[in-house]
């Protein structure tokens, strides 16, 4: 299904550094250009070519001859009161993906982005892998949504952290997000620090032992969701040619190579998942790591089963955490009256156009 802006034009942004700045050489423009016309890009928020009013004019009409600045468009925006803001973004294929600006306090601006166009993972509570994965995305596509966010942000705001937790499994297209990540936390991108990007996997132990070797400063966050693999094969149909000990394995593998904690997810589904006695194991399998455990509470989904947990629930289970010694941060939810969790508002879009 093309889409109607669809085009043969090259995506300026799945130019890698080294190939814009021989784009230049070849125009015959000094190599400094480069530099000028990514700090439009990221640091400016320029909606066109024509903005970037240090670059000579000929150049600038050059530029947009032979490449477009963006290859998605809006297909919605919603806002929340909380500041959370969500955006669904047609790509040139016409299929669609999510990304998500959450605002926490004065400075915080947290944009959450794809890497996929649905997920393979199949978690049962997740509205992303309901009807499966389509394709990976490109480097230009996962930066785009960095900057179509960005947009929505005003002068005086900055984004400070980037999260990959949205749609898709990120580990199985490093090949396209590792570029684009490394853009971000360069000069010549968003200069963002690598300590604050966030890489989130629903546990494959291959693409973890890959990452470790790739040897970049990002958080890990593995997403475990219960501590048995009978419960863990429930809610993640992967485990079940995984396990979780290869998942911890890889853990300790990734910890031993790099020297940095992983983050645990754990999403509290009411009723399941969230009883004292799944605390107790979850604490003794995890605590000889010194872990964080990221408690999520759950973000109901239209059509499905699962429930957000009680609060006393909640309560009690970060205690049983904190008694087996283990660190337990609990995730304020953000975006409710939005569709915030991953994939509902693609999904929402899908429907409506079929009915």
């Amino acid at each position: 299904m093309p889409s109607c802006f669809a085009t043969q034009v090259p995506h300026l942004l799945e130019l890698a550094p080294e190939e814009l700045a021989r784009w230049f050489q070849q125009q015959g423009q000094p190599s400094y250009r480069a530099g000028q016309l990514w700090h439009w890009v990221f640091r400016h928020r320029a909606e066109s070519f024509q903005q970037m009013s240090n670059l000579p004019r000929q150049l600038r009409q050059k530029l947009q001859q032979h490449f477009r600045l963006w290859s998605t468009r809006r297909l919605a925006h919603q806002q929340a009161p909380d500041g959370t803001e969500k955006l669904l973004l047609e790509l040139a294929d016409g299929h669609a993906v999510e990304c998500v600006l959450l605002r926490q306090g004065e400075r915080r601006r947290t944009v959450c982005i794809s890497t996929q166009v649905g997920c393979a993972m199949g978690c049962v509570f997740c509205a992303s892998g309901l009807d499966g994965v389509v394709r990976n995305l490109t480097r230009g596509e996962i930066l785009e949504q960095v900057l179509q966010l960005q947009r929505l942000l005003s002068p005086e705001e900055r984004l400070s952290h980037v999260v990959v937790m949205g749609m898709g499994e990120p580990l199985a297209n490093l090949k396209e997000l590792i570029p684009a990540l490394d853009l971000l936390t360069s000069p010549q991108g968003l200069g963002l620090s690598h300590r604050r990007v966030t890489i989130s996997t629903v546990g494959l132990p291959s693409g973890i032992r890959r990452l470790a070797e790739l040897d970049r400063p990002y958080h890990l966050a593995v997403s475990l969701h219960a501590p048995t693999d009978a419960l863990r094969t429930q809610l993640v149909p992967v485990n079940r040619t995984v396990g979780i000990e290869a998942v911890l394995e890889a853990v300790d593998f990734y910890f031993e190579k790099t020297g940095r904690r992983v983050t645990f997810e754990y999403v509290l589904l009411g009723g399941v998942n969230d009883s004292p006695q799944a605390a107790r194991e979850l604490g003794r399998l995890l605590r000889r790591r010194r872990p964080l455990v990221n408690l999520i509470p759950y973000n109901p989904v239209e059509g499905l089963p699962y429930q957000e947990p009680d609060a006393a629930r909640v309560r009690r289970f970060v205690q049983e955490l904190k008694h087996q010694g283990v660190e337990v941060q609990l995730r304020r939810r953000k975006g409710a009256q939005i569709d915030a969790a991953c994939g509902q508002l693609r999904r929402r879009q899908a429907t409506s156009a079929k009915g």
